[in-house]
């Protein structure tokens, strides 16, 4: 940051149009993000894609706090959009990011967040190739926050679509629920637990694509973030027409999370997750579609949590570890704000 070094924060000339916004832009965004189209230094990336259909999506990244262990909002903000991209089976081709940076934000922590967001985004292989930055008051902003598009192409016969779930369906869970919202929460409540809690954040279009290769007809793929599980079932659910009944033996979640979310009185089932993925799929496809889980990294912990159920009030009902049956509804308000 040779360019910007006299200047320890952000100010309002870095977001007005003149030189030290250019040189905001050339030794610090640049520097990291660095690829042949982002190079050119246009106001958008043209570029050549593939005949076939394709999938945006955009996201926006207000969490609190910025850095949390296993991440920070840089790495969250490639992640989130990757995978919003990767839950219609597509592959993620591009991201743009914009940057809305409050006045008197440090450039250290501005530096470091932009770094992250760059060896996320190339150890995803998912270059950002265009951006925006704009600087507001000090007092009017929260430091940083990042919004994220993402564009990604769709393999020849996927069809993955939240409407797709039919009863019988089975419902596999990539890995265990609620790491991403307890690690939050504890960093932003400086909680002690015996054992450190990490955020689950990573970017799944690798999982997905094994998956989609192991499968002729996946249905549905969701992340479930805000809500989590809870939220993402329901949602499904409306969109399907279904109902959907769990196992709650069957859910995967880390004793040191359940520990954690008993003190916090949260539910794990409502907690948000940033690496992990739901998939509904015919019942004679789901042994392939969770062995192909099961053998990538990201879902060493998959399971078969469910079935999809015909339902014409929509409602997710879980057997629950002592015989008894419950409504997994959705969530009244919110239960971690600033969680992604």
């Amino acid at each position: 940051m040779n360019a910007i070094s006299r200047n320890s924060r952000v100010d309002m000339t870095h977001g007005g149009g003149g030189r030290a916004m250019a040189q905001l832009i050339e030794a610090l965004f640049v520097k990291h993000f660095d690829n042949e189209l982002l190079r050119q230094g246009n106001d958008q990336a043209a570029f050549e894609v593939t005949a076939g259909r394709l999938v945006i999506s955009t996201d926006g990244h207000v969490i609190s706090p910025l850095f949390f262990p296993g991440g920070d909002i840089g790495s969250l903000a490639v992640h989130g959009t990757i995978n919003d991209v990767a839950m219609a089976g597509a592959w993620p081709l591009y991201l743009a990011a914009g940057f809305i940076l409050e006045e008197g934000f440090p450039l250290a922590d501005l530096e470091r967040i932009v770094a992250s967001m760059a060896r996320a985004s190339r150890a995803a292989g998912v270059p950002v190739v265009t951006g925006d930055t704009k600087v507001v008051e000090r007092g009017k902003g929260d430091g940083v926050f990042i919004t994220t598009t993402g564009i990604g192409r769709v393999p020849e016969g996927v069809n993955i679509s939240g409407d797709r779930a039919r009863p019988g369906d089975r419902i596999l869970l990539s890995g265990t629920l609620g790491d991403h919202g307890v690690a939050i929460m504890s960093s932003r409540e400086n909680l002690q637990f015996e054992t450190s809690i990490q955020s689950d954040a990573a970017a799944l279009h690798t999982l997905v694509a094994d998956m989609v290769a192991a499968a002729t007809d996946i249905h549905c793929l969701r992340d479930p973030t805000r809500g989590g599980l809870a939220a993402t079932l329901n949602e499904l659910a409306r969109q399907s027409g279904v109902g959907m009944r769990l196992n709650e033996t069957a859910i995967p979640v880390r004793p040191e999370v359940n520990a954690a979310c008993e003190l916090l009185g949260l539910d794990p089932l409502y907690v948000a997750n940033e690496g992990k993925l739901v998939c509904i799929c015919p019942a004679g496809e789901a042994e392939a579609v969770l062995r192909a889980m099961q053998g990538h990294p990201l879902g060493r912990e998959a399971a078969l949590i469910g079935e999809v159920a015909e339902d014409i009030h929509g409602l997710v009902q879980m057997e629950t570890r002592f015989g008894g049956h419950r409504v997994v509804d959705w969530i009244a308000g919110e239960q971690l704000p600033r969680i992604c």
